[in-house]
């Protein structure tokens, strides 16, 4: 009879097995997995669980079956990117479920899924009605690729001719109210900005549990205590403001003054301040 102390050091050492042997095939078999690795995942678990509960295994054998498993694996991913022919052998291909609006039955049946699996499919992906799709392929993987219907699709601002600001990642540059030296540099800031913006939230850097600096160079904070509210950043909406005021301003003094130059004067830099305010109105809101 295998004693616990046994059980428990055979688990350990497999564990530290299985996870060297899963550092080295790679971040793609912890992420949806084809037919192949499915079968190898759930043939690497049952080797080490023989092992580590039978008394007549031995742990030499257990060692080698995940080596064999884990090189055919290794060599199955090095010939599937060098053969398009194999690769769609060993991963399978897409099956095309929609085409042009039309759901493909046969190809339903071939790949043994229901309409309410499909249906669900459509939920998973926000599409809760077969007239909205256009295409969809049941990729190799299991996951269902839908392209929807023109009038469908949602509206972006490259389809109405609306320059957007381009997008910064986030830094985080405090975690458990500890600054993050590295991010806060990259992000262009100095524990000076860092103090003065903090201060005019009224928080202390101990009370912040995540800071960001956003797309804007604007700190966004959350602290541990939920209950209290932090007033929002209003530095772009008063700059904005400072902007249309500035141009109303301007169209005022043109309709005061009798000086023809000086009306022509005002009128014109108010046109400019209308323009300024259309290119950063974006920019700016919140």
């Amino acid at each position: 009879m295998i004693s616990g102390l046994e059980v428990v050091l055979r688990s350990f050492l497999f564990v530290l097995i299985l996870f060297i042997t899963t550092k080295l095939l790679g971040k793609k078999h912890i992420s949806q997995l084809s037919l192949f690795e499915y079968i190898a995942g759930i043939t690497l678990g049952d080797i080490a669980g023989e092992v580590i509960l039978s008394e007549d295994s031995k742990i030499s054998h257990g060692i080698l079956g995940i080596a064999v498993f884990g090189i055919v694996s290794y060599l199955a991913d090095i010939i599937s990117l060098k053969s398009k022919t194999l690769r769609n052998v060993i991963e399978g291909t897409g099956a095309v479920l929609v085409e042009d609006g039309k759901l493909l039955e046969e190809n339903l049946k071939k790949e043994k899924y229901t309409i309410d699996d499909f249906c669900t499919l459509l939920r998973q992906k926000n599409v809760f009605s077969l007239s909205e799709v256009e295409y969809a392929v049941l990729e190799p993987k299991g996951m269902l690729s839908v392209m929807l219907k023109q009038e469908n699709r949602p509206l972006t601002p490259k389809a109405m001719n609306m320059k957007m600001p381009k997008d910064k990642v986030p830094q985080t540059i405090i975690m458990d109210g500890n600054v993050l030296y590295d991010p806060l540099k990259k992000a262009g800031k100095t524990m000076d900005w860092l103090q003065v913006e903090l201060s005019k939230l009224n928080v202390t850097l101990e009370n912040v549990f995540l800071g960001q600096v956003n797309s804007y160079g604007e700190l966004i904070i959350d602290i541990f205590d939920d209950t209290v509210k932090l007033a929002k950043s209003q530095q772009r909406p008063l700059l904005l403001a400072t902007i249309k005021k500035i141009q109303a301003d301007l169209e005022i003094y043109a309709l005061q003054t009798e000086n023809k130059e000086a009306k022509k004067m005002y009128q014109k830099n108010a046109e400019k301040m209308l323009e300024v305010e259309k290119l950063v109105k974006v920019y700016l809101e919140n």
